[in-house]
């Protein structure tokens, strides 16, 4: 005889709804940016990636093969955005695509949601949330009115040595002689790997939008206290410069224009392949500090050097990528061909050349992907929000009004909502 159930008693409160234990990613692009991310999900033990969509099918077809050769997910290609968000197995989607189809992708998602075809946990945006403010807060806008836990993927807040040096500097040394009052940030490469990366009215503008993004936000998180609320140090003034050093000259322009196409005339319509921006920050305490970015596409070195640097009143911190700890020698007569095995945009296969193992790991994205997966499955706030890329395209989006006027501007300066820098339309001529 069945064994009757037994009634719940009146007062006891109903059963908190179970969370799941694993989370299935869909991610949108299918370029560098995508497999670096797919590479980080190796060491991500809550998540499986479960779809790919590009543009492009074949495209998608090959990221979701590299997917289960590296064994994060059964992910299979989509054919299209909203296909993959209205799959159950799919419950937060990672967005991985070019600049220009941000809004469109977004648009897509939210537009999936709100019909109720589809249901996330979160979604997560790579940087730069957007080109412009106005495409930042649209962006923003459509996911907050959808009801989605997002999150601002920027690597480089998560890379394990910065991450460690900046609870130790602010544990032992900011804790017993005063708050760090500087910080240094830069990206250096040699160039993007792909055409639309070139292209002002595509990308946004050159190396300033597509790189001091990271550099942006790295200053003003060293710079912040652990744990304290962002707005506890407060962008007040910005000066910045942009130039074209390298990638104009007649005969740089002539081989980008061979190498990515004809729509990569940098004789005719340049972007900025070198920017610097200083920021000043008005802390809590009432007292000021300086972050400086730079960032070059003009670079030419072992490969990608990521850097940071940190003073205070009685100490200091530093970090630099091609500081890595393992380091190879190849004479001249080891012939080869050219790649991208020792370390990220590699520049020479000879010489005394630094090795960058895992950089999946080493540059952070696989710390980020961790930490947004484990937000969405929990329901929580995630540490970087959209409102913190928006944050960032504001800083940016300034840095450029600084450039083109020559001055040094209160932030947040006006016409800031509607400005589109000189460089994404053409009009800046180096």
């Amino acid at each position: 005889m069945p064994r009757p159930r037994s009634r719940p008693s009146a007062t006891a409160r109903p059963a908190a709804p179970r969370l799941p234990s694993r989370l299935g990613i869909g991610i949108i692009g299918s370029g560098f940016n995508a497999q670096f991310h797919l590479r980080a999900f190796v060491g991500v033990r809550d998540a499986d990636v479960r779809g790919v969509w590009s543009p492009t099918a074949g495209h998608a077809t090959e990221a979701a093969a590299l997917a289960r050769q590296l064994g994060v997910g059964p992910a299979k290609p989509f054919r299209s955005i909203a296909a993959m968000v209205a799959n159950p197995s799919i419950g937060a989607i990672w967005l991985c695509g070019p600049n220009f189809s941000r809004l469109e992708n977004v648009e897509e998602i939210t537009d999936t949601i709100t019909r109720g075809r589809g249901e996330l946990a979160g979604i997560a945006c790579e940087k730069p949330l957007a080109r412009t403010v106005a495409e930042a807060t649209r962006v923003t806008s459509l996911v907050k009115r959808c009801g989605l836990n997002h999150g601002y993927l920027e690597n480089q807040v998560f890379a394990p040595q910065v991450e460690h040096g900046r609870h130790l500097l602010w544990a032992r040394g900011a804790k017993l002689t005063g708050r760090p009052y500087l910080a240094r940030a830069a990206e250096e490469h040699s160039g993007p790997h792909r055409p639309w990366f070139w292209q002002g009215h595509l990308q946004g503008g050159g190396v300033l939008n597509d790189m001091m993004c990271h550099s942006a936000l790295l200053v003003r998180h060293l710079l912040t206290e652990p744990g304290a609320p962002r707005d506890s140090l407060r962008p007040v003034r910005v000066a910045a410069h942009i130039a074209s050093l390298k990638w104009s000259r007649p005969e740089y322009a002539a081989r980008l224009k061979r190498e990515m196409g004809p729509a990569v005339d940098y004789a005719k319509t340049p972007a900025e392949d070198y920017a610097s921006m200083t920021v000043e920050f008005a802390g809590a305490d009432g007292r000021p500090a300086i972050g400086e970015a730079t960032t070059s596409w003009s670079y030419v070195g072992a490969g990608l050097r990521l850097s940071a640097e940190v003073l205070g009143p009685e100490y200091s911190m530093s970090w630099n990528t091609l500081d890595s700890g393992l380091k190879l020698f190849f004479s001249r007569r080891v012939k080869g061909d050219a790649g991208e095995d020792l370390v990220e945009k590699q520049n020479a296969e000879a010489g005394l050349m630094p090795v960058v193992a895992e950089e999946a790991a080493a540059y952070g994205y696989e710390a980020e992907n961790r930490h947004f997966v484990r937000a969405f499955l929990r329901g929580e706030p995630a540490a970087f929000t959209f409102d913190d890329g928006v944050e960032v395209v504001k800083l940016l989006m300034a840095a450029y009004m600084s450039a083109e006027q020559g001055k040094t501007l209160a932030f947040p300066p006006a016409g800031l909502a509607t400005f589109v820098p000189q460089v994404a339309t053409g009009r800046w001529k180096g």
